[in-house]
């Protein structure tokens, strides 16, 4: 059986099964980033790009999430 949008039931499950482990990928990368932000200022340095792509990385594994979670009925 599909849903209004054309999903199975057991496809929306899966979705949002996928949102989820999107939305812990999205924690562990902010966690990386500020450990990357804490070791530069500890060093005295500059932010590093490093901390600008992870940033990025995040922000896209959570657009990802959010649209598997439109998909899920979330």
């Amino acid at each position: 059986m599909t849903a209004g949008d054309g999903i199975s039931t057991a496809d929306q499950a899966q979705a949002a099964t996928i949102a989820e482990r999107l939305r812990d990928i999205g924690e562990q990368l902010d966690d990386l980033a500020l450990s990357v932000l804490r070791e530069a200022a500890e060093a005295g340095a500059e932010r590093p790009v490093a901390d600008k792509r992870l940033t990025q990385a995040r922000r896209s594994v959570e657009k990802a999430a959010h649209v598997l979670e439109a998909l899920a009925g979330d």
